[in-house]
């Protein structure tokens, strides 16, 4: 009995240091104190003084360079320090709105074959030099905003002596791409004559709304998303389909089509979505097509749109044309593991045909794709 007493009083609980009481903190030496409040939430990341933000919009509406590298680092600070939702707080929604309008228009303007004469003087160049330009042709770069910036400042910015030609796919299957897409914008508003944008079959309704790129800016402006997405998709609609450089290279995002020059002058670019039946199909086989190693020219049946073009055809359009190159771009590695008898992307560039009259290139320039993949 007395053993299973002293037990029955050791194993009584002992009054604590400390105790709760109906959410009330109270101690064994101290009065009831009221519960503690719910910590603060987090702040939002404070830009470096020497950017502006949010980015603003010129009064007279005439972009400086100053504006330019401005935007640069504004998106590449909220990239790395902002989630998606808080993007309007670096691009505001008016701001876009104006930028979007002065892209379209210029872009509009331009025919579905850009000539880009590298030794003419560009018309925004005061100066009277007459040595040529290089020219940088870019191939996909899909939403990767971080290596588009690094492209840019290795290869050096657009100017009077440097002309970039874009071979499209600007966004899906990347995080960023509203931002990849509007910094270029904002380049051709800048220099209309040294930076050229052309269309990939990405720019399109059906990609977009597929490959992320829909979703992406739904998420960043939440209930002004579908008025932003609205503009992109008639700003895609406006980007020409090729161009020819020097006289000499052909560049389009899938490459050779049916017909001649002569028609895909005439084709009706302005489409949300090139079609694949009817009478403008230009547009759909400048934007989807691949290259083969069988001659001659058949549908290109892994797509869906487009055509498969062998070396011949590849001779026949440089000899007719009296061109030395045809640049394309259109297949990342994924692609290309699927293709027997073709390079990898590990380069970032294949040479695809070699005949008599010169060659035809394949440029993919996203290293870091996919981003993501849908499922």
């Amino acid at each position: 009995m007395t053993l299973q007493a002293d037990s029955a009083a050791a194993a009584e609980p002992q009054p604590p240091d400390s105790a709760t009481t109906n959410g009330v903190s109270t101690t064994a030496d101290e009065t009831p104190q009221p519960p503690s409040s719910p910590p603060p939430p987090p702040s939002r990341p404070t830009p470096p003084p020497e950017l502006r933000v949010p980015i603003w919009w010129p009064e007279n509406g005439n972009l400086s360079m100053e504006w330019i590298e401005n935007l640069m680092s504004c998106f590449d600070w909220s990239s790395r320090n902002l989630p998606p939702s808080e993007f309007p707080s670096a691009l505001p929604v008016h701001v876009f709105d104006s930028l979007i309008l002065i892209a379209s228009k210029i872009l509009h303007k331009e025919p579905n074959c850009v000539t880009i004469d590298p030794f003419r003087p560009s018309p925004d160049d005061s100066s009277s030099s007459s040595s040529a330009a290089s020219v940088v042709v870019v191939g996909d770069v899909h939403g990767q905003l971080h290596d588009l910036l690094f492209l840019l400042r290795d290869a050096g910015f657009p100017s009077r002596d440097r002309i970039f030609v874009f071979n499209g796919d600007y966004v899906d299957r990347g995080a960023w791409g509203l931002e990849t897409f509007l910094l270029l914008l904002a380049w051709k508003v800048f220099m209309p004559h040294n930076i050229y944008m052309l269309r990939g079959n990405h720019e399109s309704k059906y990609c977009t709304s597929v490959y992320g790129f829909e979703k992406e800016v739904m998420v960043k402006y939440g209930d002004k998303g579908k008025h932003v997405y609205r503009k992109c998709l008639g700003c895609f609609e406006g980007l020409p389909l090729a161009s020819i450089i020097a006289g000499c290279v052909y560049t389009a995002h899938g490459g050779l089509f049916r017909s001649s020059l002569e028609e895909l002058s005439k084709a009706r670019r302005s489409v949300l979505d090139p079609p694949w039946e009817g009478p403008n199909l230009i547009p759909g086989d400048v934007l989807w097509s691949d290259p083969s190693k069988t001659p001659g020219l058949a549908p290109n049946k892994e797509r869906g749109i487009g055509l498969l073009w062998g070396p011949d055809c590849t001779e026949e359009f440089l000899k007719k044309y009296q061109l030395k190159l045809v640049i394309r771009s259109h297949e990342g590695p994924d692609a290309r593991e699927k293709r027997d008898g073709f390079g990898g992307m590990d380069e970032g560039y294949t040479i695809d045909h070699i005949v008599d009259s010169g060659k035809l290139v394949t440029v993919f320039s996203a290293p870091d794709y996919p981003q993501f993949q849908v499922c």
